[in-house]
């Protein structure tokens, strides 16, 4: 029969491994529900320390990959498993980015800076990008000014959150209702990833970004249907209609991490 003390040691042990266990389950699982001013969310959050970013189109072969549950699952090297994956700005017809789209550090397509109609050219739009590691939401004025040497990078628009402020052209009472989602990172250096349950307004979106989630940049990536997320740990499945840019989140394998 074992004594009291042992008991107790064992009792201690097993607790404490449990909470050892569930935090590093907790820190594998980036996405999390949130409700903002009535509204759920579905938030991701990036630490580049720990997770590395992928963009991706067309595979090997040429062909769109079109579909987050056809990604690859996991990286060699330096990337592990993934964790999640989502739309990474507008396209045209044929899955083609709309904007600038830099992958593994070479620019497929150029910046697009011309005015029309329509979300992208809600100007201003903008880019977000990963130099090295270090990720940024700029103004696409900004970033051509600045012309930072990207690994991977997507044009997008509109901006919702521009150095604190809102995009000017958004409106509080505005009855335009959609799913949406878009990318923000904190002053911290997290990349914070948001998807609307359902429909907000631009307006309300952006203040989730700046006031909810404390990005002073935020910029949207596409609506609708497209506005789709890949994530086991959730039990979302990803898109059902074609995406042209897609974005995958891995874990950052430690022993590369530490070189």
């Amino acid at each position: 029969m074992l004594k009291p003390k042992i008991i107790t040691f064992l009792l201690a042990a097993a607790t404490s491994l449990g909470v050892h266990n569930d935090s590093g389950l907790a820190e594998t699982q980036p996405c999390r529900s949130m409700e903002y001013e009535r509204n759920p969310y579905t938030i991701c959050e990036v630490d580049l320390r720990k997770h590395m970013l992928r963009l991706y189109w067309k595979k090997p072969d040429g062909a769109p990959y079109a579909y987050l549950s056809a990604l690859p699952r996991a990286l060699e090297g330096e990337a592990g498993r993934m964790l999640f994956a989502t739309n990474a700005g507008m396209f045209d017809p044929a899955l083609k980015p709309v904007g600038l789209y830099v992958e593994q550090g070479r620019e497929l397509v150029h910046v697009n800076t011309t005015s029309s109609y329509g979300n992208f050219h809600m100007k201003p739009n903008g880019v977000f990008y990963v130099s090295v590691d270090r990720a940024a939401v700029a103004e696409t004025r900004a970033f051509l000014k600045q012309r930072p040497q990207a690994d991977l990078a997507t044009q997008s628009g509109p901006m919702l959150v521009i150095n604190g402020r809102l995009h000017p052209r958004f409106d509080r009472h505005s009855t335009s209702l959609k799913t949406r989602n878009g990318v923000g990172v904190r002053a911290d250096g997290k990349v914070i990833f948001a998807i609307s349950q359902g429909e907000v307004s631009f307006d309300a979106f952006a203040r989730l970004f700046r006031d909810g989630l404390n990005c002073p940049n935020g910029l949207f990536l596409d609506g609708g249907s497209a506005s789709s997320l890949y994530a086991p740990s959730l039990n979302r499945l990803g898109n059902i209609l074609s995406l042209g840019p897609m974005l995958g989140v891995y874990e950052r394998n430690r022993r590369a991490s530490r070189q």
